[in-house]
């Protein structure tokens, strides 16, 4: 008989490994299979979270620890039986659970991939009955394994002669009909009829039985007890040498617990547990349906993509319990603001998806019927929620993407609203947006120039230039370093469109070290050159890099490995920067500055900067930013603002220096202004490292 069903019988096959700095857009180049799922695994196999598929398609640009859930994925032992499985899944809400052994990662189950397995375990029963009810055929003459069949099965058998009157029946037939053998024997199995299947029915299966001598289906019967139960029955014909039938032979099994385990786990399947809410599986079902309907119908259709504002700070301030209560009130409101057609989805998290069909045929007014019920959701969820004793505020953030027929493909549907949705986010929120196209350019565009940039380090696509700095004597002082992007297809990219995007995937980390490290080694390559080996390097150092809380470290370790003076180096740092974490900022500094390295604040005057904290900042140079440079020959407030600035800096004691000096005007008015240090077009152009030593050697008008 089929062996009984294990856990490791119903894991996912369409997963995948993948690790947290990984993305999806990667990991899918390079494979074959199409998964439900990431595991989400670090350098040595442990287990973080997991990730939907379907999520990771959506930003197909972001690492998967961007992507992880709020709350961490349930796991499960390997022994855990399916019946506490199934139990796990209704009670913590899961769509997936991680499955370990001893804490080893060893796969995933979902409902989808248990109710599978369940299927293909009841064929297996079904091969087996068959297999039984040949060998009956065969050997039900010889009684002695007649019985230990009888005795062995646990599925039920009954035995009658041609008028269909009950010869024989088994422990299994007993145990699941309540009838004891004397109760039934020479009894008609019409006894057991609960009256859901008409005559028909029956008249249908015995035409069966004589024409073909087999019938197999699912019947409604009655227990002793009253109970009605499903089973599946397969009823054979019995003939003799003539060919005459002389018994009929049925073996059944009793379906109602797997039928109880498949609606729960059509519930599990295709609801949300939280909300009972239609989930992702459904709301893609009912799209392709509702697609379908406006090609018929010439109807608009709209998603709504809702997404709760700082929903995370509920969860982390008030406790999970209180999200959940608030994701349920959330539920019951965007079913108040649709009509009886549409449909209300949640995705998981916080994210609701409201499909919404018929609407106008024009397109204009179908997208303000859209719009009306997004205002309508929008007043709902900013209603005031009463979370047992907690009173909460909140809002929400839509993206609405139209569909009319099948003109665009239903997976890109969900994008479109997703990155509209994202749109209302970065407009402030509580809000609304129609997807338009350049959104998705914009976005593809960036996701290449995110691939483009990873393979940039490690290709060597990145140069160094540099750019003079001199003083009022035309002395030479130093030169900043500037990082530049050859790319092979697109030339020079700017670092306007680069560096922002490498701030926030990440990769700033690796560019900055990177940059640092060379500006260190050339220092050292400058000790060497009498025309180089006075200058002092300026580097700047991006946020993420500077709060990095082993940076200091970071510096010690490049400055000892490249051999470099610090006295030499000089860090530049945003205003941004220093004033996000004043305290944490000056012991960096404090701690850099023993080393001798100096530190210039670039941009000065762009920013927000409090007097109060420049005082407390052990700045050694203020950097002049070019804006107010350019102008400062036509546009008296700017001259006004440096004079002050330098003055400032003056009774601080710190230095000063201008940056983008363009024109001899600007030169002379700045010296003019007490500022003794410039940067700049007019004293020589950024440079890779031969034309800047080139030019030291050449250039005789600085020394």
């Amino acid at each position: 008989m089929t062996a009984t069903l294990q856990l490791l019988d119903c894991l996912c096959t369409q997963i995948l490994k993948v690790l947290p700095m990984q993305k999806y857009h990667e990991v899918m180049a390079q494979t074959n299979i199409k998964p439900n799922v990431f595991a989400v695994l670090d350098e040595e196999e442990n287990f973080l979270d997991l990730v939907e598929a379907k999520r990771a398609a959506l930003f197909p640009g972001r690492i998967f620890s961007d992507l992880l859930v709020r709350r961490a994925a349930e796991t499960l032992p390997l022994n855990t039986s399916l019946d506490a499985v199934l139990a796990h899944f209704d009670a913590n809400k899961s769509e997936f659970i991680a499955v370990l052994d001893d804490g080893r990662f060893v796969g995933v189950i979902s409902n989808l991939s248990l109710f599978t397995a369940l299927i293909k375990q009841e064929t297996k029963v079904r091969q087996e009955r068959d297999a039984l009810i040949k060998q009956l055929e065969i050997e039900l003459n010889y009684r002695k394994l007649a019985a230990l069949v009888f005795e062995n099965t646990s599925e039920g058998i009954l035995i009658t002669d041609a008028d269909a009157r009950i010869l024989q029946v088994n422990r299994g037939f007993s145990q699941t009909t309540g009838y004891s053998t004397e109760e039934v024997i020479n009894q008609n199995p019409s006894m057991l009829h609960s009256g859901r299947q008409d005559k028909e029915f029956y008249q249908v299966m015995w035409q069966s039985l004589q024409e073909n001598g087999v019938w197999e289906g699912e019947v409604w019967n009655r227990r002793k007890n009253g109970d009605i139960y499903p089973e599946w029955l397969h009823i054979n014909s019995v003939t003799d040498a003539t060919g005459k039938v002389v018994n009929f032979v049925g073996v059944f099994s009793d379906m109602a617990p797997n039928k109880k385990l498949q609606q729960d786990l059509h519930q599990l399947a295709y609801y949300d547990p939280l909300t009972n809410l239609p989930n992702r599986r459904l709301l893609v079902d009912r799209l392709q349906q509702a697609i379908a309907a406006s090609v018929r119908s010439q109807h608009h259709g709209a998603l709504l993509f809702i997404d709760l504002d700082n929903f995370k700070t509920l969860n982390d301030t008030q406790g999970h319990n209180i999200g959940d209560l608030l994701l349920i009130e959330i539920a019951h409101r965007l079913q108040d603001c649709v009509r009886a057609g549409d449909t209300v989805t949640r995705l998981g998290g916080d994210e609701f998806v409201v499909m919404l069909e018929g609407l106008n045929a024009e397109s204009k007014r179908a997208a303000a019927e859209a719009e009306a019920i997004a205002e309508k959701i929008l007043h709902a969820i900013n209603r005031p929620h009463i979370l047992e004793d907690h009173e909460y505020h909140g809002s929400g953030s839509i993206g609405i993407s139209m569909f009319y027929g099948n003109s665009t493909p239903q997976d890109a549907l969900l994008k479109h609203a997703d990155t509209a949705m994202y749109q209302s986010k970065q407009s402030g929120r509580n809000t609304f947006r129609f997807f338009d196209p350049a959104m998705q350019t914009a976005l593809e565009s960036r996701a290449a120039m995110e691939a483009d940039l990873r393979r940039a380090l490690s290709q060597h696509q990145f140069k160094l230039y540099y750019q003079i700095q001199i003083n009022d004597r035309q002395q030479r002082l130093g030169a900043e370093v500037l990082l530049r992007w050859l790319h092979p297809e697109r030339g020079l990219v700017s670092p306007a469109e680069f560096i922002p995007l490498a701030e926030e995937t990440g990769l700033i980390l690796q560019i900055g070290h990177y940059v640092l490290d060379a500006a260190c080694q050339q220092l050292k390559a400058w000790e060497n050159n009498p025309q180089a080996k006075q200058l002092q390097i300026a580097v700047n150092i991006s946020a993420r890099q500077f709060r990095q809380s082993n940076f200091v470290e970071q510096v010690r370790n490049v400055l000892a490995q490249t051999g470099a003076n610090p006295l030499s180096l000089k860090l530049e740092l945003t205003e941004s920067i220093v004033l996000d974490n004043v305290t944490d900022t000056v012991e960096k500094m404090q701690a850099l500055q023993t080393l001798g390295i100096s530190f210039s604040m670039d941009d000065f005057g762009t920013g927000y900067s409090s007097l109060s904290y420049l005082k407390r900042l052990p700045f050694n140079q203020l950097k002049i930013d070019q804006s107010f440079v350019r102008d400062i020959d036509t546009d008296p407030n700017d001259a006004v603002i440096i004079k002050a600035i330098i003055v400032m800096a003056k009774t601080l004691a710190i230095d000063v220096i201008a940056e983008g000096v363009e024109t001899e005007a600007q030169l002379n008015l700045l010296k003019q202004f007490d500022c003794h240090a410039y940067q700049g077009y007019l004293l020589g152009r950024p440079a890779p490292i031969e034309e800047f030593e080139q030019s030291l050697s050449q250039n005789s008008r600085f020394h």
